[in-house]
């Protein structure tokens, strides 16, 4: 809905200017005529944007605990038999998530004022929901059984988080570890080394290999710090814009699939998103070409998202999905044949959903395993490059000593 501010003259003759919800001017107007007898102005009020300081931490990201608890909500109160105008006002007073609740409010007064609610969350939250939310949303409406389809979401979006936040938790260590030992490398070679190369030069003796080493590696930082820096911004730059192209995010698709450890993680990643989607939304009561269309979108490797669009033209055609998945070079064979066994058995939801549990777990136990190795790679990195620093260190102080003794 619009806002419109408006000035008109009462029944009585007052002259009364106000704020009005319309889905269009002439909308709003008949609704001002219900209390006014002439209307002097009518303008639609844009919204106003945030400034900074009113912004909220975290904008309007779409947070996946929100989405779960929101469609659990939903399913429990449409099982009770409570209207859906007064479910979406019931789900928005209990909502703690600040863009879910603005967005709840909006869509309760235009679900009050007769519109469908797949019509009101596609208009209002369209950048908030995924499409998964929005097909099953229209299919649950086109059955008559929107509880359930806010069953299905709430237990698709409720696996998708828990394994999201697996896979997080179990990259944290790691990487708060890389990170702090990049950090403490570039401080020692740019601020500490420089100090003992400074007093190791003012006493002008021979130094040790590893001291000369170690000082030519900091003064190469010290120097070249901005320009490194630079060269790094570059590259990701370059990466970012040729991976925006048509060419570019084809070709990054494929290297990551043929990369040595990641491609595994990739093609796991893919066939959960794969099976998990299509069994929702076949569940949800779509047709498969458009449960297809939607799964393509989901998926996050681009080559294998292509290739399941293409998918679709085959479906349009009589084609199965099955054979038509064998065409396609990329997909894993369990998944190919698990997806046949499903059609033919007359079962695909089903068959789906028990190869989309044996890829949660595949995927999670890959990243553990990835993430295991790793670890100890990482120290044994950090203790050689401290080891070499300390062993640069005290040999050259073995040198001055030896060198102040004679």
């Amino acid at each position: 809905m619009a806002h419109y501010k408006y000035t008109a003259i009462s029944r009585d003759g007052v002259k009364i200017d106000g704020v009005i919800d319309g889905f269009n001017e002439l909308d709003a107007a008949s609704r001002i005529k219900e209390s006014c007898d002439v209307i002097l102005k009518l303008a639609e009020v844009g919204e106003k944007k945030p400034s900074f300081l009113s912004m909220e931490i975290g904008g309007n990201r779409l947070d996946g605990k929100a989405l779960s608890v929101m469609c659990s909500q939903f399913a429990i109160i449409l099982e009770s038999g409570i209207p859906i105008a007064r479910a979406v006002k019931l789900v928005a007073e209990k909502t703690a998530n600040k863009p879910i609740r603005r967005l709840l409010e909006t869509v309760s007064s235009d679900v009050e004022a007769g519109r469908s609610l797949s019509t009101s969350f596609n208009d209002h939250g369209s950048k908030l929901l995924p499409v998964t939310f929005m097909e099953t949303l229209r299919a649950g409406e086109a059955t008559g059984n929107l509880a359930r389809s806010f069953r299905t979401m709430q237990e698709h979006y409720d696996k998708e988080n828990k394994l999201r936040t697996k896979v997080r938790s179990a990259m944290a260590y790691p990487m708060f570890v890389l990170g702090v030992s990049v950090l403490v490398v570039i401080v020692l070679m740019v601020k500490v080394v420089p100090t003992f190369t400074g007093m190791f030069a003012e006493m002008g003796t021979a130094l040790p290999m590893p001291t000369r080493i170690l000082i030519a590696i900091s003064n190469f930082f010290s120097r070249n710090i901005l320009i490194i820096i630079a060269v790094i911004a570059l590259l990701i730059l370059i990466v970012k814009v040729y991976g925006s192209t048509e060419s570019g995010r084809m070709a990054l698709a494929k290297l990551k699939l043929k990369m040595p450890v990641i491609g595994n993680i990739e093609e796991l990643n893919a066939a959960s998103q794969f099976a998990n989607t299509m069994s929702t939304m076949l569940g949800a009561g779509l047709p498969m070409t458009r449960a297809v269309s939607i799964t393509a979108k989901v998926v996050d490797n681009y080559l294998i998202s292509s290739q399941t669009e293409k998918l679709c033209e085959k479906l349009e055609s009589g084609h199965a999905l099955g054979p038509s998945m064998k065409e396609g070079t990329d997909y894993p064979d369990i998944l190919v044949d698990m997806t046949g066994v499903g059609e033919s058995s007359g079962e695909p939801e089903k068959t789906l959903g028990t190869i989309a549990e044996y890829y949660d777990t595949e995927l999670e136990d890959a990243t553990a395993s990835v993430l295991a190795k790793i670890e100890p790679v990482l120290l044994i990195v950090i203790a050689a490059i401290a080891g070499f620093i300390v062993l640069a260190v005290f040999l050259a102080m073995f040198s001055l000593y030896g060198a102040m003794g004679a």
